[in-house]
């Protein structure tokens, strides 16, 4: 009853912090700005600062778009995160790999890479992670529609699918990364790849930006792949998983807006 009456409040307030997240297979993670909160299935509860980037990377176009995104995975990367330190060297090693693999070439090297990836997927969303998705999106459109005490009681249910997941912004990656490596005119070299993929997760966090922030129809076509694979990486959650996205909720809008204990 405590959450409920906290989330109540917060649909009275005029104005509420952006918040995204992400799922776990025991949980959901939901950051604002400034901080995060995890909130377990068995009940459990985490939480934490998000890093302070200097101000200038927020104003430099590429520089911007990569500090956000280091930014938003600190919650399983930092020793206080959510994640077990086996599974943080696993998500490295299949992060890192691709590399690896670019650099040393080969035919196998791409099949090698699909498959890294394929194993990351896995990892990331086994157990409940594609029910706690769609409970994690749910509970952000709640917040943006002030209907987050209808959400915890069920008599509310925002839709599973979100225009801002990171879902979407791989799709928009992909095909940004095939571009670059045909475009970009490196000379052969180890470290091409790596130059390569750089460039394309900044410029696909530039045109992310201008997609989220235009109102304009030409540009949320580019959210229709990210949105028909969502249809994959979420399933339709139970009310007790939205329920426990809406904890982590509740928790971040606490310390933004000075309630916290």
């Amino acid at each position: 009853m405590e959450t409920a009456r906290e989330l109540a409040r917060y649909d009275r307030t005029a104005a509420l912090p952006r918040l995204g997240g992400m799922a776990r297979p025991d949980g959901v993670v939901i950051v604002s700005e400034r901080y995060w909160a995890f909130a377990g299935s068995d009940g459990s509860l985490r939480e934490g600062e998000m890093p302070r980037m200097p101000e200038l990377l927020h104003r430099v176009p590429l520089a911007r778009g990569l500090t956000r995104l280091a930014a938003s995975l600190s919650p399983l990367f930092r020793r206080s995160g959510v994640t077990p330190r086996r599974e943080r060297y696993l998500i490295l090693l299949a992060v890192l790999a691709p590399l690896g693999l670019a650099v040393a070439g080969g035919p196998w090297s791409n099949l090698a890479g699909a498959l890294l990836s394929v194993a990351l997927l896995a990892t990331i969303l086994r157990g409940r992670a594609l029910n706690l998705h769609g409970a994690e999106h749910r509970a952000i459109a709640a917040a943006e529609q002030r209907r987050l005490a209808a959400s915890w009681s069920g008599a509310a249910r925002p839709s599973r699918f979100s225009p801002r997941c990171g879902t979407n912004f791989a799709a928009l990656a992909l095909p940004v990364t095939y571009l670059a490596d045909r475009v970009v005119p490196l000379a052969p070299a180890f470290w091409s790849p790596l130059v390569v993929l750089v460039l394309s997760l900044a410029l696909t966090m530039e045109l992310w930006r201008v997609v989220q922030s235009s109102s304009h129809r030409f540009w949320h076509l580019f959210l229709l792949p990210g949105l028909g694979l969502q249809r994959v990486t979420t399933r339709e959650p139970r009310l007790e998983e939205t329920q426990v996205a809406l904890r982590a909720v509740a928790a971040v809008l606490a310390r933004e807006l000075g309630y916290a204990a």
